[in-house]
């Protein structure tokens, strides 16, 4: 069975720090481009940070600059995303998705993940 498992969320209190991982079974994720989406309530999905299968990365959301980084190992499988200095703001479900090049549409994936929650709130 081919699937992405996201994990690393949680309570946060702002200005503190949370690693999201986006692990695959079933095939490799060394091929693919990886992108991380988040949704908050009643918002649509929205493209945060995604990094190509060579480690090239695009950035899509602007409020995350300077504060979240992408980034993969492909031995373990598994790409990440750091966030720092997290704002209320960033509170929502984040999904990590594989397709064959990075898009702020998470429907050009190939596969996608169930999300984990991440919540900023003191």
């Amino acid at each position: 069975q081919l699937q992405l498992v996201e994990s690393g969320g949680g309570l946060v209190q702002p200005g503190g720090s949370l690693r999201l991982s986006c692990a695959a079974s079933g095939f490799t994720l060394d091929t693919y481009a990886i992108g991380w989406f988040r949704q908050a309530p009643g918002k649509e999905r929205e493209g945060v940070s995604c990094i190509y299968s060579s480690g090239g990365i695009t950035n899509f959301a602007d409020s995350v600059k300077g504060r979240f980084t992408i980034s993969r190992d492909n031995a373990k499988n598994t790409v990440y995303l750091q966030m720092n200095s997290l704002k209320p703001e960033d509170t929502a479900v984040y999904y990590c998705a594989a397709g064959r090049y990075c898009s702020r549409y998470v429907s050009t994936y190939d596969y996608g993940g169930q999300g984990t929650q991440v919540t900023v709130s003191s």
